[in-house]
């Protein structure tokens, strides 16, 4: 029995498992960057349509989410100093607010979609083609695809933050063996980011 924890133990290299996560990092950014440039060309072309599409955002609703992952990021960047420090209870209510926060900003996003719907602003509605010029089609079109992505990503964050919690819970990840929590943080830090980059692109368009 000794011998398989020594194995395991052998196998796990915490090194190896962060540079796999700065390479999916990696290529998350590349995603983003050309949607990115595709936003910013179109802008380009349709600087005037863009800005009255985006009077339909609600920047205050915006800059609350915005506000919701930064403390988020936060939380998640004191439970890796907790956990290290072995002050477990401590590390998993911070993950646990993390959680939470993130399950609140994909609650703010579908009452915003939601309203959007309600109004017959999404991709493909006929409200949208016979009252709204291409160029703030356009926009809309890269709001529904950018914001929805992202909140994908939140998704997936938070399943991973959940299961990183479990196996907090179970001792299986500790302040010897951190390295899930802290991919888990990086991988929410580029959430974040990635939102930092999404806010004003689309809500605060001058």
């Amino acid at each position: 029995m000794e011998q398989v924890k020594q194995i395991v133990h052998e196998h796990y290299d915490p090194e190896a498992s962060k540079i796999g996560m700065w390479l999916f990092i990696f290529t998350e950014l590349l995603l983003f960057g050309i949607l990115f440039v595709i936003y910013a060309v179109y802008r380009y072309m349709n600087h005037s349509a863009f800005e009255l599409a985006a009077e339909e955002l609600d920047a205050f609703v915006g800059a609350v989410n915005t506000i919701i992952l930064l403390i988020s990021s936060m939380t998640i960047a004191m439970s890796t100093s907790a956990l290290q420090k072995k002050n477990v209870k401590f590390a998993l209510l911070l993950i646990g607010i993390t959680l939470v926060l993130g399950i609140v900003f994909l609650i703010n996003k579908y009452f915003e979609w939601g309203g959007k719907f309600d109004h017959g602003i999404f991709p493909g509605s006929a409200y949208l083609v016979e009252n709204f010029s291409q160029g703030e089609i356009l926009f809309f079109g890269l709001y529904f695809i950018m914001t929805g992505l992202h909140a994908l990503h939140i998704i997936i964050g938070l399943i991973l933050i959940s299961v990183t919690m479990w196996r907090i819970y179970a001792g299986k990840v500790h302040a010897d063996r951190p390295v899930l929590l802290e991919n888990t943080g990086l991988y929410w830090h580029l959430v974040d980011l990635i939102w930092i980059f999404l806010f004003p692109l689309f809500y605060l368009i001058i």
